[in-house]
């Protein structure tokens, strides 16, 4: 199956969305680049940046179970590589 490069964009909200966030990222590992976490503590939020390489199935699947977390949002970007 053919994989894209996408960087999933990550708002975290409530701190107890933060354990589900992770086991989730870590059931992806696999096709994880990289990430970058940013604490903004005068707005109280937590940005996130994962960078990944998976098939366009899994990169949806992920940013869809991302986002049904309460207090976190997510969107995808891809690269037309």
């Amino acid at each position: 199956m053919e994989s894209r490069v996408a960087v999933i964009s990550i708002i975290v909200e409530r701190e107890d969305a933060v354990n589900p966030l992770n086991e989730l990222l870590h059931q992806y590992g696999p096709f994880i680049i990289g990430r970058l976490g940013i604490p903004y503590r005068a707005k109280g939020v937590n940005i996130i940046c994962v960078a990944i390489d998976a098939p366009n199935d899994r990169i949806n699947a992920l940013t869809g179970a991302l986002g049904r977390i309460e207090g976190i949002n997510a969107k995808a970007t891809y690269a037309n590589v």
